[in-house]
């Protein structure tokens, strides 16, 4: 550094000063205060204190209170203010009463800026997976995020299953996206209420992927098409089935008709026998006429109520079978809008692209594979029903060849099997495995081109590596506290959530720019070496002093922190070292360096 530096000041919070140099160089602090908020302004604007939110969950605030409350509140940190563009933080309660005031449209106004903030970094990754001739791939899951059960001031709250026990709260829908560079960068959160299940939601995931993405696969039109054709074959044998059913009806009927009729001569017989007796005062014996009349009665009686009961079974078949044509109707007609839909798609889709998409059990309907099988995507999942997994038990015996995938882990699979409830043929597998001394099974299920039956252990650790987003709602949860809720009006919680999914986004877009950018002094802190959880609840909250000078930006660290010593560097943009005779700096905000691409060999 030269003599003549000009010390800025100090902070308690180092790398939320860092994050504001990487919000200003995105552009992210003016686009907030683009936003049109209608509410008043006192001392900071509505903008500036949905911002100071943001930089509160980047901080890793459990509670909204901290902002003002903590060890070293951030209200007081005007070094990190003047990093992120603005004169000054506002007091947790005010940021409490704009962010309760927000309405739904205002909200999707500020995410919309995320959107716009994250779009060239997921279209980066995907140009670089399409250099590498990789596939895309998605993982999806539903999360809950639940409050206390005798609460009653959470607006659409609802009991649900969250964390294997019926709690009151909400849930999220998130889809992540498994990043060449960044290791996953979530692509989109919804917000639910705390009694969605999972098995209502795998469309809801894969049309917000792909608006995010703004990719998609080739539908399978082929595969639709050919099911709509079996499908109205079997309707076809619904059809041809009512009409037998109606003629059944027709005869059932004109036979109660005769039943009854004979009743009713039986009846008038046995009324005239028995006045005659009566007048002639004649005593009724077992052989009488009058007793063997009054026993045809009786039979015809017993024929009625048998062919009544015979009418009713055929009228409820028939019933039965007519509500199963109109279902069936109503499904073809949900089919043949889908083709029609997904032609559409085909024709204003002229790069489609290759994308996989991992989802649990409780994704794993027969409707939601199909729908995936339809929309052009290898499909990794596990079955929703645990009957799939007795019919595969009952397909095994002491001779069947199991093959280790795992430490703890066996299975055994059948290519292109056809299981009852879906219309095309599956790649599934049996897996057997111990927890203690106890056996269990579960299933896996594929569809697709990749051959996972040739290779098990590889289909094993493919599905399995879907961990990482559940590892990712893990870090959502112990580093930015999405399951601590920080205020009671919903659209804010959805931004809660959209904040903390862009957080975790942003902050390893930060990693990369920073390392790229710092000065290799040295004394220069590695940023690249510390994780996210690191980055949150200490690199945050080390104390630093903040320097700029000719030279660039400084943080310097204080003697009494975990970096003591260290240094993060920025220089200025003309002594930024170059790439390929281009300064890194001057290029567009979402490219770097080291994901320039290279002629291919």
């Amino acid at each position: 550094m030269s003599d003549n530096e000009t010390q800025i000041g100090q902070t308690q919070h180092a790398f939320l000063v860092a994050w504001g140099w990487f919000a200003e160089h995105l552009g992210l602090p003016q686009q907030f205060q683009e936003v049109t908020l209608k509410q008043k302004r006192y001392d900071h604007t509505p903008q500036t204190k949905a911002l100071e939110f943001l930089v509160a969950i980047l901080a890793g605030s459990k509670y909204l209170q901290d902002i003002s409350l903590a060890a070293h509140p951030l209200d007081k940190d005007l070094a990190v203010a003047e990093a992120w563009q603005q004169p000054g933080w506002a007091d947790y309660s005010g940021v409490s009463r704009t962010l309760s005031r927000l309405s739904w449209d205002e909200v999707r106004q500020l995410v919309a800026v995320l959107e716009r903030i994250s779009q060239p970094y997921i279209a980066t990754e995907l140009q670089l997976l399409n250099l590498q001739r990789k596939r895309i791939c998605l993982d999806g899951d539903l999360t809950g995020i639940p409050v206390s059960n005798t609460s009653r001031s959470y607006p659409n709250a609802a009991y649900g299953h969250m964390n294997d026990q019926i709690r009151l709260g909400y849930q999220a829908a998130l889809v992540s996206l498994n990043s060449p560079t960044y290791g996953r960068l979530w692509l989109s959160v919804t917000h639910h209420p705390g009694d969605t299940v999972s098995c209502t939601q795998a469309e809801g995931l894969i049309m917000a992927a792909e608006a995010r993405l703004q990719q998609r696969p080739q539908r399978r039109t082929g595969l639709l098409r050919q099911r709509i054709e079996r499908f109205g074959q079997e309707m076809e044998q619904t059809l041809h089935r009512l009409e037998n059913q109606q003629r059944a009806v027709a005869e059932a009927t004109q036979r109660l008709a005769e039943s009854q009729q004979q009743q009713q001569d039986r009846q008038q017989q046995l009324d005239a026998l028995a006045a005659t007796y009566q007048a002639e005062q004649r005593v009724e014996r077992p052989t009488s006429r009058l007793a063997q009349a009054r026993q045809r009665l009786q039979a015809a009686t017993k024929r009625t109520q048998s062919r009544q009961k015979s009418l009713d079974a055929v009228e409820r078949r028939f019933a039965k079978t007519t509500q199963h044509l109109q279902e069936q109707q109503v499904e073809l007609d949900s089919l043949r809008a889908r083709l029609s839909h997904f032609e559409q798609d085909n024709a204003s889709n002229p790069d489609p692209v290759e994308a996989e998409f991992r989802l649990d059990a409780g994704f794993g309907t027969y409707e939601n594979i199909t729908l995936l099988v339809e929309m052009g995507y290898e499909v990794y999942t596990k079955p929703h029903s645990h009957h799939v997994v007795d019919f595969l038990k009952r397909q095994t015996d002491d001779q069947t060849a199991w093959q280790r995938v795992g430490a703890n882990a066996e299975l055994v699979a059948w290519s292109e099997h056809r299981l009852k409830g879906c219309p095309y043929p599956l790649d599934v597998a049996l897996e057997r495995f111990y927890t203690g001394k106890t056996r269990k099974h579960s299933a896996l299920i594929h569809y697709g081109s990749d051959p996972v039956t040739q290779d098990l252990p590889a289909w094993f650790q493919r599905y399995n590596a879907r961990q990482t987003i559940e590892a990712g709602i893990k870090e959502c949860k112990q580093v930015f506290y999405l399951h601590h809720i920080k205020v009671r009006s919903e659209p804010a919680i959805y931004l809660q959530e959209c904040f903390i999914l862009f957080a975790a986004n942003f902050i390893r877009w930060a990693t990369h720019w920073l390392a790229d950018q710092a000065q290799p002094t040295q004394d220069a802190l590695n940023v690249r070496q510390m994780g996210v959880k690191r980055q949150v609840h200490v690199a945050a909250h080390v104390s630093a002093h903040v320097i700029q000078s000719s030279e660039g930006r400084f943080l310097r660290f204080s003697p009494q922190s975990a970096f003591a010593g260290k240094l993060l560097w920025l220089p200025c943009k003309h002594q930024l070292t170059h790439v390929n005779g281009k300064s890194s700096q001057s290029m567009p905000l979402f490219v770097e360096s080291h994901l320039i691409a290279q002629p291919l060999r």
